[in-house]
């Protein structure tokens, strides 16, 4: 379905996308078409302007009964005035239309492309540059939203003018009119060979603009660490380096889409300086009357000159279809993980996780885990230690269903996990990780996250339990206190116990803990431990450690390497094995 899709034009598919602001379109269309027309006007009253002083009784408004030339110039007035009226009133609704459609469309788009970025699986933003994704979500969605505004309109007058025109041109002076019109054929046939040049020069300015976005926000994430390595002259020369792609790509569409003009106005007065020359021509052997040609005169700069804005308008209009293509074409990319459709109301959940003979593998890596089963009976609290690389954190992104493992199954409560809403999931499982993230707002907005409709009281409660409360009172607006993008103003410390508090809230059955005091001080690691012992009780616990003493009163460790147990039991009966795990006890209480 998404090949057929994207083998469609994207003017197609983005008709077809706003099909519920149709009646909006064709509104905003036909007010285009009308003021384009009444825009067209003035020449064609100058001609009977100067039809009724020449041919006074005999002009055109007197063969409709006006036979006195103040009538006639009367009658013209009002027309006059009436045409103006509506040309005024139809660019006041066009104006509306277009630029009300511009922001709906604009305004859904970004939340239908951002949603659908949101369904996607871990391994999605894996692969991709958060940049080249945000260069989309708005660079792209912009551009579209701009073409909308002003660029269908200009389209639109364009093709009415030249078609309107043209056919007045054949009814008044069809001898004569073919000379100007001449130059229209080979105008189009250029325009069809430039845009089909333009088209793929302005989709690389397109991707180039994704790259250097991806680049800058990259650099900008990392700032911290461009500073403490000195690599400030480094990151400058490569943000030039993609700086330079995309100027360089723009100027490959430019140099062709500025050759446009000058080429079209030379064939453009070839047509006019015939229309001047055979017209006066035959103006004097009495074939064409005075006004007509007056009105030919003036009327054919409108029919010829707008054609040295085609370029323009097909130029802002190809820059639309790339970043129409860009951006539904987003829309196209497959959601890898197919989600559940049973419900699990976290009311209900006791907590029983079970991994079932589970093997997983990252894209094109060696398997991480490797027929492991593991078993957490609620209410209990399990440890999982081992080296780095051995599989533990995986464990945690297959439980949340960031990733669908390739065999075996995890349960809870003896539900499959791939079987369950991805929303329901989530909500019954707290995770507490090493890498804290932290939006930038309040102190208590961070800590009610998830959990929105929680009041003050409750706020205040979970920071007890946390331990955050002393620290958040020094800062200085408290809890209203802004922590910063990323949570940059806070501690490691500080940010975990926001971390711990927040999971509190959220009071679920099932807490991960994914080395959640591995980055902190022993002060900090105590204070922590104090208040994990507090929301562990009776709550199904997996905790990932590095440091042992953060799990050493679980109910079942488990030791794994290279994706597999190979250690399981309590602390002291782990000791007592004398294996990985007392090894690694020995090390870190310094009995060796």
């Amino acid at each position: 379905m998404a090949s057929i899709q994207s083998a469609r034009h994207p003017l197609q598919r983005l008709l077809r996308y706003g099909q519920n602001y149709r009646p909006q379109i064709w509104g905003a269309a036909t007010n285009s078409i009308l003021n384009t027309i009444f825009d067209l006007a003035p020449p064609y009253l100058i001609g009977i302007a100067i039809d009724v002083v020449t041919n006074n009784e005999s002009s055109l408004i007197a063969r409709v009964g006006i036979v006195s030339i103040p009538g006639q110039l009367a009658v013209l007035s009002a027309l006059t005035f009436l045409i103006w009226s509506l040309e005024s009133l139809t660019q006041y609704i066009y104006a509306l239309l277009w630029r009300n459609l511009a922001q709906n469309l604009q305004h859904d788009l970004r939340l239908d492309t951002y949603s659908h970025l949101q369904s996607q699986d871990l391994s999605y933003f894996e692969d991709r540059s958060t940049g080249s994704l945000l260069s989309i979500l708005n660079d792209d969605i912009n551009q579209l939203e701009r073409f909308l505004n002003t660029g269908v309109h200009n389209l639109l007058r364009f093709f009415t003018t030249v078609i309107w025109v043209g056919a007045t041109f054949l009814i008044l002076a069809p001898g004569v009119s073919w000379f100007a019109m001449l130059p229209i054929p080979f105008v189009l046939w250029g325009s069809v060979a430039f845009q089909r040049r333009l088209a793929p020069r302005y989709a690389e300015v397109r991707d180039k603009a994704g790259l250097i976005s991806g680049r800058l926000a990259n650099n900008l994430s990392g700032i911290a660490t461009i500073k403490s390595f000195t690599a400030e002259g480094y990151e400058r020369d490569r943000v030039a380096q993609d700086s330079d792609a995309y100027r360089r790509s723009n100027r490959r569409a430019i140099a062709l889409s500025a050759a446009f003009i000058p080429l079209i106005r030379i064939v453009i007065l070839v047509g006019f300086t015939a229309m001047l020359y055979l017209g006066g021509m035959a103006v004097a052997d009495g074939t064409l009357t005075a006004g007509t040609y007056g009105f030919m005169v003036f009327i054919v700069q409108r029919l010829l000159w707008p054609f040295t804005q085609l370029s323009e308008i097909m130029d802002e209009y190809q820059r639309a279809m790339a970043s129409v293509r860009r951006v539904l074409g987003l829309l196209d990319e497959p959601i890898e993980l197919v989600p559940g459709r049973n419900p699990l109301p976290v009311a209900q959940v006791k907590g029983d996780v079970r991994y079932e003979n589970v093997s997983f593998a990252y894209a094109n890596r060696q398997p991480v885990l490797k027929n492991l089963s593991l078993h957490i009976p609620a209410g209990q609290s399990i440890g999982v230690v081992g080296a780095t690389g051995s599989g533990k954190s995986t464990l945690v992104k297959l439980l949340l269903r960031f990733y669908a493992p390739q065999q075996g199954r995890i349960l809870i409560d003896g539900q499959e996990i791939q079987d369950l809403l991805p929303q329901d999931l989530r909500r019954c499982i707290g995770l507490v990780s090493q890498d804290v993230f932290l939006f930038s707002g309040t102190v208590a907005e961070n800590i009610a996250y998830g959990s929105f409709d929680a009041t003050p009281d409750e706020i205040l409660h979970a920071a007890k339990l946390s331990e955050a409360h002393e620290f958040i009172v020094q800062l200085p607006q408290g809890y209203d206190t802004i922590v910063g993008e990323r949570g940059q103003k806070l501690s490691g410390g500080q940010r975990q116990r926001l971390a711990i508090a927040r999971a509190i809230l959220k009071d679920p059955p099932i807490l991960v803990l994914d080395e959640a005091t591995s980055a902190v001080d022993n002060e900090t690691e105590a204070a922590i431990q104090r208040s994990l012992a507090v929301i562990t009780q009776g709550r199904t616990t997996l905790a990932i450690a590095h440091r042992l003493s953060t799990i050493r009163h679980c109910h079942c460790i488990y030791v794994m390497a290279q994706g597999e147990i190979v250690e399981r039991g309590r602390h002291e009966e782990l000791l007592e094995l004398n294996g990985i795990y007392a090894s690694l006890w020995r090390v870190q209480s310094g009995l060796r």
